[in-house]
């Protein structure tokens, strides 16, 4: 079980600093981009959903190697199996929760904390798409008063 906790713990702190990576570096190339507002939103998601993506890949890993490593294994398997690993670590991430694989043994706390680790980056990436929003919306436009 420790090495779940441990495993956890730094897919926490991984997935954070890969989220904040990808954030701080959008927000510094947007205002270079010589594009139209609407095209650079474009920018904003493709980056958030590729990062989501990088998140959901490293706990899909992690799961399958604890799995690999006798700590437990998805029902409907019974084995390892990186495609069901992936599989279950997007479902669980965006909290779908299809519930056609269930995890047995310790790596029900790690299913547990990527549900809510998911939760928590994808509120935080919805907000920087609002608030890429209203900067993209408010550019050429007079202050308020002046028009």
């Amino acid at each position: 079980m420790a090495i779940v906790v441990l495993a956890v713990a730094s897919l926490i702190a991984l997935t954070t600093l890969l989220h904040y990576e990808v954030l701080s570096r959008v927000d510094a190339l947007l205002p270079g981009l010589r594009m139209p507002r609407r095209s650079r939103l474009l920018v904003v998601m493709f980056a958030v959903f590729l990062a989501h993506a990088a998140q959901i890949a490293l706990y899909g890993f992690t799961l399958y190697g604890l799995q690999r490593g006798g700590l437990g294994h998805l029902t409907a398997s019974g084995r390892a199996d990186l495609g069901a690993s992936l599989y279950f670590s997007a479902e669980t991430f965006t909290s779908l929760g299809f519930g056609d694989l269930v995890p047995v043994g310790p790596l029900r706390l790690l299913a547990g904390v990527e549900a809510l680790n998911g939760l928590v980056l994808i509120g935080w990436s919805a907000s920087y798409a609002y608030l890429a929003m209203e900067r993209f919306w408010r550019e050429g436009r007079p202050p308020p008063g002046e028009g």
